[in-house]
């Protein structure tokens, strides 16, 4: 067999990447932690939709709201669509990106760290494919995370409370089936805001092999940028943080939609995207792989 022949053979396929893909996807959905996760992801909206039931239930509720989260909490009675927002709110800040920031550390060091990374880049997928793969397999987790979500919100919001038109926060009346093409929306730009933690995440992950350290850390840094994120006297940093404008799809429950801060989200989670993907890809491109 010619030089030129066995590097055909051991060229990877685009139905074997596929195939890593799907069996990616596979392993982490399957896993107890990525199900306990989702799980506590799930309880969220729960809890939150009992709360304001049991509060409300000898009238209106009696805190006031604001642009945010609060503001959909006074509707929720009116309306049970406004809990997948209250939820998607609530969940954001913490609950979500941590759940994100444990599956991304874990992406490379776990597998370094159960002494299978060996084994996958024997098979021929090559560093660069194979990051890719669990760069896009962590993608799949922030949507899905979303998802389950909101579809919990809803699921709870419909039994607890009455469904209908729904107010804007700019006053105006909206249909229902326009809210909920809204709500989507707003959990595919929740999803979106979460995909430069992935790739911080990631680049952690090719950094050590230790799977919890990994984890640690990224959520580690998920709780400092948050703290940065709230001191008034480093305003000039805080644009350039990662969760600065998370709560900006708020302004997609306006009308019409105030579009500067969600384009500076998405804006900012590709740049984050590029720059620490680009980092995972340096250092593992050149890693000296062990375990």
């Amino acid at each position: 067999m010619s030089r030129a022949e066995s590097l055909a053979v051991r060229a990877p396929s685009p139905l074997w990447t596929f195939g890593l893909l799907r069996s990616e996807l596979v392993t982490t959905f399957r896993r107890w932690r990525t199900l306990a996760l989702l799980g506590v992801l799930a309880a969220v909206p729960v809890l939150v939709g009992v709360a304001v039931r049991i509060e409300t239930r000898g009238g209106a509720p009696s805190g006031r709201g604001g642009e945010g989260g609060p503001a959909f909490i006074a509707q929720i009675t009116n309306n049970g669509l406004f809990l997948v927002f209250t939820a998607l709110a609530a969940t954001l800040p913490f609950f979500l990106p941590m759940a994100v920031g444990v599956i991304a550390g874990d992406a490379v060091a776990g597998e370094a760290n159960s002494g299978t990374l060996r084994y996958l880049l024997v098979a021929p997928a090559g560093r660069t494919r194979l990051l890719l793969t669990k760069y896009v397999t962590t993608i799949a987790f922030c949507l899905v995370a979303t998802l389950v979500v909101a579809v919990s919100a809803l699921a709870v919001g419909a039994l607890l409370f009455p469904l209908g038109d729904l107010t804007t926060i700019s006053g105006t009346q909206i249909t229902f089936a326009d809210g909920l093409g809204r709500a989507l929306l707003i959990a595919l730009v929740v999803a979106a805001s979460l995909t430069g933690l992935a790739a911080l995440g990631l680049f952690v992950s090719t950094v050590t092999n230790s799977g919890i350290a990994a984890m640690a850390t990224t959520v580690g840094l998920l709780i400092t940028v948050q703290i940065l994120d709230q001191i008034p006297q480093l305003h000039a940093i805080q644009p350039y943080l990662f969760s600065h404008y998370w709560l900006s799809f708020a302004d997609l429950m306006r009308e019409p939609v105030y579009w500067d801060d969600l384009v500076k989200n998405l804006e900012l989670q590709a740049l984050y995207a590029a720059v620490f993907g680009s980092a995972a890809w340096a250092r593992f491109s050149a890693k000296d792989i062990t375990a």
